[in-house]
């Protein structure tokens, strides 16, 4: 038996203990905000690179899709890279990739400069990505900790697309957008620098990369990309989208077909056997859609049909934010009290609300009556689903795939983000063009522009009430969980 006099020692290594799980926790989920941030910190400067570099309205969406083609493209291989050599190590290459890249991009002088540093930041990302995952399953025992550790993951998560909206416009309006790009150089170096420090390095796996795979799924996301924002800008008919389409198909198959026989799949197909695993990553696609295509017409819409600077803008997300940060401190207790199933049901009925609102904006709408209720549905939905469904993907993983499953996850979220807004922005881009053939005759060329726009991006927000209706239905019918006991006493 231990004395007394040992306890005050056992105490103070607990505390010790604590600390040092308190800030790797900061750091992997800082980690993750500075990604997810670069997903949307771009949007709301979007109207000035459009100026200063001369994107045409529907190609300018290779500037949000190129980056998460990239990132969710490579994120399988990112995962198994760090099974392999290690998730420590491989969070810190790809994050230094990453701030090279963020630094490259901000001095770009052309489109084709951008949209290269746009792919080094998706490539650098997908090898952070998955580590970050993986490295709170490997930090943190399933249970409480380990749900604590997912509560604040899933906030970042959330939280990166409305504070990179903020910190875009802030950045945009008092500088420029170049520091868009900029403004990771310093979180990239920090993380570089403290990760050594305080994250453990779990263990590692014997295996190979599939790059066969990584390339294969990355060139069919793209190719199905490439289509939809093509149709876009030329229509159904166009010779270069149908192509595109084809090519994607091909992949697709290809990419399937090969993992179910490779020796070290990118991408087992094992991880899909599971229920509610299948469920949670589906629904992480589908929800993605709308999130990336909301985060992308938001910008456009305030600042080019509402007239607000990109600084105002950033403020107008903010409720957006405040309601995502609330609802996700509140969705472990949720959980913990009635299950994963309804809190997640519940965040994608409110998801699904917030859309299906968004859906009649209107040039006259203006922020309050059009914008501001949605957002406030959207956050409070966005906060309560995603916990519950990272927790549902990532439960009962070997650890000699958590690697992979966290990919994977990430994976869903990203190619949904790109996939969605190349998909979004051709309802937008066939509105657009049937509004601007019907136009009222005798209203000014601004007002013109603006009822296009409006008309466009409704459309675009149409479309995805679809996608969020079909998560619902998918989480109604296909999640099966059971309600938590009460612990006794």
């Amino acid at each position: 038996m231990s004395s007394p006099a040992q306890a005050p020692a056992r105490q103070a290594r607990k505390e010790r203990l604590g600390r040092r799980a308190g800030l790797a926790l900061t750091i992997i989920v800082s980690c993750q905000l500075m990604l997810i941030v670069d997903s949307s910190i771009v949007n709301v400067a979007l109207p000035s690179i459009q100026r200063s570099l001369h994107f045409s309205p529907t190609g300018l969406a290779w500037v949000p899709s190129l980056y998460m083609l990239v990132f969710g493209g490579l994120l399988l291989a990112g995962g198994r890279a760090g099974d392999i050599a290690g998730r420590r190590r491989t969070l810190m290459a790809g994050i230094a990739v990453f701030t090279a890249a963020s630094l490259t991009g901000g001095f770009a002088t052309s489109a084709a400069w951008l949209l290269a540093a746009r792919a080094a930041q998706g490539a650098g990302a997908a090898l952070a990505g998955p580590s970050t995952l993986s490295l709170i399953a490997a930090n943190f025992a399933e249970g409480q900790a380990r749900n604590r550790a997912l509560g604040a993951f899933s906030m970042a998560a959330g939280l990166g697309m409305a504070l990179g909206y903020f910190l875009g416009g802030v950045l945009t309006s008092e500088l420029s957008w170049r520091w868009v790009m900029f403004v990771n150089v310093p979180f990239g170096a920090a993380v570089l620098l403290l990760a050594p420090r305080f994250i453990s390095e779990p263990e590692r796996h014997p295996g190979r990369i599939d790059w066969a795979g990584a390339i294969t799924s990355t060139l069919g996301m793209g190719a199905l990309a490439y289509a939809f924002i093509r149709v876009g800008q030329t229509g159904w008919g166009d010779r270069q989208a149908i192509g595109a389409f084809a090519a994607a198909g091909v992949l697709t198959a290809a990419f399937v077909a090969w993992q179910s026989r490779a020796a070290y799949p990118v991408m087992p197909l094992r991880l899909f056997a599971h229920r509610n695993r299948a469920a949670g990553l589906a629904s992480m696609f589908l929800l993605a859609v709308p999130l990336s295509g909301t985060i992308y017409f938001l910008s456009q819409l305030l600042q080019e049909a509402y007239g607000m600077s990109p600084l105002r803008s950033g403020l107008a997300v903010l409720p957006l934010a405040v309601t995502q940060v609330a609802a996700a401190r509140t969705a472990p207790r949720l959980v913990a009290r009635a299950g994963p199933k309804p809190v997640t049901v519940a965040g994608t009925i409110l998801i699904t609300g917030a859309m299906a609102w968004l859906s009649q904006v209107t040039a006259a709408s203006g922020y309050l009556a059009g914008v501001l209720g949605p957002m406030v549905l959207f956050g409070i939905g966005i906060g309560l689903c995603f916990m519950p469904l990272n927790m549902m993907i990532i439960a009962g993983v070997p650890r000699s795939d958590s690697g992979a499953v966290s990919g994977l996850l990430q994976t869903m979220q990203r190619i949904g983000g790109s996939v969605g807004v190349a998909v979004l922005v051709t309802a937008f881009g066939i509105a657009s063009r049937n509004a601007a053939a019907h136009l009222q005759p005798g209203l000014s060329p601004v007002r013109q522009s603006r009822d296009i726009l409006a008309h466009g991006i409704a459309a675009g927000f149409t479309l995805g009430t679809v996608f969020c209706g079909c998560a619902l239905m998918l989480a109604i019918a296909a999640i099966r969980t059971r309600r938590p006991r009460q612990n006794a006493g």
